[in-house]
């Protein structure tokens, strides 16, 4: 295999290469800006360490990719996360939560008065998306504390902003700002050979200078090397997974509709084959969908709803009846799908 011109700035070792080293610390500033969209603007920034232990032995080392104190007090971590994770949106929680703790004084807490600062944590999601339809399709989520009756904020200096690759498909010629411009790099980086001419600001100059692969030396190439294919084992285990999912889905599905036609008939003798044949077929449905959820175990009502659709054979409100949701989540799907 060739080696590549540029490092995959999504693997852990390239990121922290790139981010977390006090020569590049500008490409750290400018991108943070650019996440913050003209909410909030650091000027200036300090890095941190990376290794946080738990006030007891028993409750561990928290180990983040990049944190990092801004001029005016605030923190902020960024994460890079390549594949979903058991209890991702939690995790994430914690790590903003132990930034927070973290800021209490050793001795006289009293004179301190809980005055903490505000706390970032900006995730960039590789490979994956959240699975609910609402969260799904955006590129962008940007979660604070909110009153959930009014959607009021209720404290806005503790925020978790989500990017979402996946969902950023903009081609060269579609980026409008440096924050698309930013994206675009992080996401087709390894794929190119050199700066492309709608990216020769000096910032990205310097970027594509520093993420060439030839400025690794031999123990480097190695540690990238490692990092990069421990992405690609990540992405193989989440390509198998949604493989099994989409089979269990497809032969529950089929199962269903065979017991239905079934047991369907059989009823129809007794009262009625249109009325035997619908209430057979839901009854078929219904088992054949537990029996796919059952075999698949990363499997969502999201995707299950999805598939049905696909395959346009029942109405919303069949849909819900037998995957156990609301129509209007149906509907929600419905739309995202045809977005």
């Amino acid at each position: 295999m060739t080696n590549p011109i540029y490092i995959d700035l999504t693997t852990d070792y390239a990121f922290k290469r790139i981010f977390a080293s006090e020569v590049n610390k500008d490409l750290l500033l400018h991108f943070i800006n650019e996440v913050f969209r003209g909410k909030k603007k650091i000027v200036d920034l300090a890095y941190n360490k990376n290794e946080y232990v738990g006030d007891a032995e028993d409750l561990g080392t928290v180990i983040l990719d990049l944190s990092c104190t801004a001029d005016d007090g605030s923190k902020v971590i960024l994460e890079v996360q390549t594949s979903q994770q058991l209890n991702f949106k939690q995790r994430m929680l914690y790590y903003g939560g132990k930034l927070i703790a973290d800021q209490a004084p050793k001795g006289n807490r009293r004179g301190w008065n809980y005055g903490i600062t505000a706390v970032y944590v900006i995730v960039l999601m590789e490979g994956f998306v959240f699975s609910t339809a609402t969260e799904s399709t955006a590129v962008f989520q940007d979660i604070c504390l909110c009153n959930s009756d009014t959607g009021t904020i209720f404290y806005e200096d503790l925020h978790f902003i989500f990017i979402q690759l996946l969902n950023f498909t903009k081609g060269s010629d579609k980026l409008e700002s440096d924050l698309d411009r930013w994206l675009y790099i992080i996401k087709n980086m390894p794929l190119m050979d050199s700066p492309p001419a709608y990216l020769q600001q000096p910032l990205f100059g310097k970027l594509f200078d520093v993420a060439r692969y030839s400025k690794l030396n031999m123990e480097e190439r190695a540690m990238y090397d490692i990092s990069l294919k421990r992405k690609w084992d990540q992405e193989a285990v989440r390509q198998y997974q949604e493989q099994q999912l989409e089979e269990a889905i497809t032969r529950g599905l089929q199962q269903g509709l065979e017991q239905g036609l079934e047991q369907g008939l059989e009823k129809g003798l007794e009262q009625g084959l249109e009325q035997g044949l619908q209430q057979g077929l839901e009854k078929g449905l219904q088992q054949g969908i537990a029996k796919g959820l059952e075999e698949g175990s990363e499997a969502k009502s999201y995707a299950v709803v999805k598939k049905m659709i696909d395959r346009n054979e029942w109405s919303d409100e069949m849909i819900a009846e037998l995957v156990e949701v609301t129509v209007d989540y149906v509907r929600e799907v419905r739309e995202q799908r045809n977005k």
